[in-house]
């Protein structure tokens, strides 16, 4: 007589994360393959919630070489070799990073109430994919309406109903609630990943990291 299979785990991932930390996409991508890797072990949920790299930014925005003397410090060629470590990260994760001199960071509230609303349609994951992937490969600006809307409709989504979800104001309040929530639970840096509530994984972590992790979580969870 065969033994009863034993049930998947169910695992909440929270990820707090920003549209233009080139970090969060490839820490995603790697919990990505973990998730894989565990198969029918896990039942995994995700969930991303707003962080803002550079809040205060004009609508234009400001090229990342200035934004990153600014903040932290670096000179040119430090960031030149920090941008070129990020795109080699990305290419075996069929992430593509097409930076230039010309690339810039962006205020990304507006694309944090669209991932909102499309949380609300479950279409979270594939709208911050896209988002990804306007910012990074096409180098485009995600705090313009119709980029975003261009975002949004590549995602799946509706683009009348985006363009609405933009102008309610009961995301701004979403959004905003959030912000403070995570702030008030010590995030200070993205990407972070929340496992059930408990268990906080900070940065991005490599497939295999990502897969030890879970499996202790499932284990205490399960015990």
């Amino acid at each position: 007589m065969n033994a009863p299979s034993t049930p998947p785990a169910q695992l909440r991932i929270d990820i707090v994360s920003d549209v233009v930390c080139p970090w969060c996409a490839i820490g995603y991508k790697q919990l990505e393959r973990a998730i894989g890797i565990l198969g029918d072990r896990a039942e995994v949920g995700v969930r991303w919630h707003p962080f803002q790299l550079a809040p205060a930014l004009p609508p234009e925005g400001q090229a990342i070489a200035d934004y990153t003397r600014d903040r932290y410090g670096v000179t040119p060629d430090q960031s030149n070799a920090n941008r070129a470590r990020i795109i080699e990260a990305g290419k075996p994760l069929g992430l593509e990073f097409n930076y230039s001199p010309e690339s810039r960071i962006y205020n990304t509230r507006r694309a944090h109430k669209l991932l909102t609303w499309a949380g609300e349609q479950g279409a979270q994951t594939a709208l911050k994919l896209a988002l990804f992937r306007t910012y990074f490969t096409e180098q485009r600006n995600v705090n313009d309406v119709d980029v975003l809307l261009d975002a949004a409709a590549s995602a799946g989504l509706d683009r009348g109903a985006a363009a609405a979800a933009l102008d309610d104001p009961r995301f701004d309040e979403m959004v905003d609630a959030e912000l403070a929530y995570w702030q008030d639970q010590n995030i200070s840096g993205v990407p972070a990943f929340i496992v059930n509530g408990k268990y906080m994984i900070p940065g991005a972590q490599d497939a295999d990291t990502f897969v030890r992790v879970l499996e202790r979580v499932m284990e205490k969870e399960g015990g």
